[in-house]
């Protein structure tokens, strides 16, 4: 028998985020990290729309908002000479916006978080071999006292980064290539004036038209506090020994020692849109990048995520957040695993659903990597796409569309308006249940480790045989997922307040001010399946009870 259902190795922002979500869907779990205390520096700081989103669910967002900054924009010069500013706004539907917050302080909240469910990070304690078994994994782990411990875990979860001992003892490939740009980076304050809440992007081109100095500075909390991203001039570089590792991985070729204020001055000098003074050097280092990927997120109960499952240029803040991401789709999955309750289907679907994304994310940061040189162009250009390309950054628009959990699209047609199953669920406000004279907004209901049954009852089904058929709905579904399923009749803004379906539950919201309706687009008398890591899992009109318990054996047992 297992000593604890799940082990997560490695204690930074995507390991954290896994043992957090298993502690909260009821799993017993530990998580371990070499390190003996947390790493003090930045290093990644772009926290994306969907992240918050995620965090929400989670039930953190309040104190990351507490503790991050907005990331409103990009001001861009070419030569000296300003370009159109890149605003980063998205539709007043999205609920959160771009910001920013040092990896530190991420890591520091989740923990706290973390520690909320009971749970502590086992620091100087580093996972020394793993041995795959039929029903459970073994893994020997080094403590910092110098004992060696032999545990037994029915899963592993390595979130452990690129060099990640999981992903080698998984037997999982890790493929790729280096970058040939060498970067420096700085945390540091600045005395310019340039507006707050505004990245710069700072870049001189050659006779070619090709870029060959580079300045990018991004807000961080603090007073003209910015992490600041730069060339390394290749004199600098050659023959610097530990330039690059065996697999040829993200490196430090510094290890945050070997810059100094003066260096970053002056690039400052030649690129800074104003005459300014870098001061505060907090951490810098210099580092050549690679894009890898395994080949696969699985190999029977041993798991990997975030940079031990991909690394990529870090453009756009895609990385951590892509992390967060994974281990935010397979907690849920693993938890109906341990349970007992999950289908063949479900673990598998961990890599269906996200190999995918990562690969998108590996190829479209590697892509701009490889042109950024032409014309200094950014990962964002103001156009007519331009609302999809921020909505792609801000990773809205990821979606399973092809996962064997989600309704196939051939099922029920495509829907006429809002999201198909595998997409995103969007939120919305203005619900008004029967108990609370304050409106509350979809979010805070799918705030569960539960999947959510929204059951849309238009006129025709607050009463008689309508109402009486999406209350056996819900009943039956509820029965299928085990328990592990909450149901609500949304009714729409034209019905009469007190117009009440047959009996007390489901429990009713009312979209009074008519945002489900604008963003779903329901039919009347259809039901909408939301998983709990907030997608769509399918749609089924006229919902019907055989057709929403058939579906849900895809994933429950």
């Amino acid at each position: 028998m297992a000593d604890v259902d799940v082990l997560v190795v490695g204690a930074g922002p995507v390991g954290l985020t896994a043992a957090a979500e298993l502690r909260r869907h009821g799993v017993d779990c530990r998580i371990v990290d070499r390190l003996a205390v947390p790493n003090p520096y930045a290093k990644a700081i772009g926290v994306l729309p969907r992240t918050l989103e995620v965090w929400d669910a989670m039930g953190l967002v309040r104190r990351v908002l507490d503790e991050a900054v907005p990331h409103l924009g990009q001001l861009v010069y070419i030569d000296g000479k300003p370009r159109p500013r890149v605003e980063l706004t998205l539709p007043p539907e999205i609920p959160y916006p771009f910001a920013t917050l040092p990896q530190y302080e991420t890591e520091r909240l989740l923990t706290e978080h973390l520690a909320g469910f009971g749970t502590e990070v086992e620091r100087s304690t580093e996972l020394r071999s793993l041995e795959m078994r039929p029903h459970e994994v073994e893994a020997v782990l080094a403590h910092g006292d110098g004992r060696i411990e032999r545990l037994h875990a029915g899963y592993v979860v390595g979130c452990d980064g690129a060099h990640s001992l999981v992903r080698k003892a998984a037997g999982l490939t890790f493929e790729g290539d280096a970058l040939p740009e060498e970067y420096m980076i700085g945390d540091v304050e600045v005395d310019w004036e340039l507006p707050a809440g505004y990245s710069i992007r700072s870049v001189n081109l050659d006779a070619n038209g090709e870029m060959d100095d580079m300045l990018v500075c991004i807000p961080m909390p603090g007073v003209r506090r910015y992490w600041l991203s730069m060339l390394r001039p290749h004199a600098q570089a050659e023959g610097e020994d530990g330039s690059r590792t065996p697999d040829g991985t993200v490196l430090d070729l510094d290890d945050g020692q070997g810059l100094d204020l003066d260096q970053i001055q002056a690039v400052l000098d030649r690129l800074s849109p104003e005459v300014t003074t870098a001061s505060t050097l907090r951490w810098s280092s210099a580092f050549r990048t690679s894009h890898r990927m395994v080949d696969r997120y699985r190999n029977g109960r041993v798991f990997v995520a975030g940079d031990a499952a991909h690394i990529q240029p870090p453009i756009g803040g895609q990385g951590l957040n892509t992390g967060v991401q994974d281990a935010y789709n397979l907690a849920w999955k693993l938890a109906l695993a341990v349970r007992g309750l999950a289908t063949d289907d479900v673990l598998e679907s961990y890599h269906a659903e996200r190999h995918p994304v990562a690969r998108e994310v590996v190829d479209r940061t590697v892509r701009h990597a490889r042109t950024v040189r032409k014309a200094g162009a950014g990962p964002l250009n103001n156009g007519a796409d331009t609302e999809m390309a921020l909505r792609r950054q801000a990773q809205l628009l990821v979606a399973y569309p092809d996962s064997p959990l989600i309704q196939p699209k051939a099922a029920d047609g495509t829907p006429e308006a809002g999201p198909a199953p595998g997409d995103r669920a969007p939120d919305c406000r203005g619900l008004l249940s029967d108990l609370a004279t304050y409106p509350q907004r979809l979010f805070d209901l799918l705030r569960t480790p539960r999947h959510v049954l929204l059951l849309f009852a238009g006129s025709e089904h607050t009463s008689g045989d309508g109402a009486a058929r999406l209350e056996a709905c819900a009943a039956e579904a509820h029965r299928a997922a085990n328990g592990l399923l909450d149901a609500y009749l949304v009714t729409a803004a034209e019905v009469p307040e007190d117009a009440r379906p047959v009996g007390l539950r489901p429990p009713r919201v009312r979209d009074a001010a008519g945002e489900f309706h604008d963003a779903y687009g329901p039919r009347d008398g259809e039901a909408l399946l939301i998983r709990p890591d907030g997608y769509l899992s399918g749609r089924f009109h006229p919902a019907v009870p055989e057709r929403l318990t058939a579906h849900l054996r895809r994933t429950f047992t």
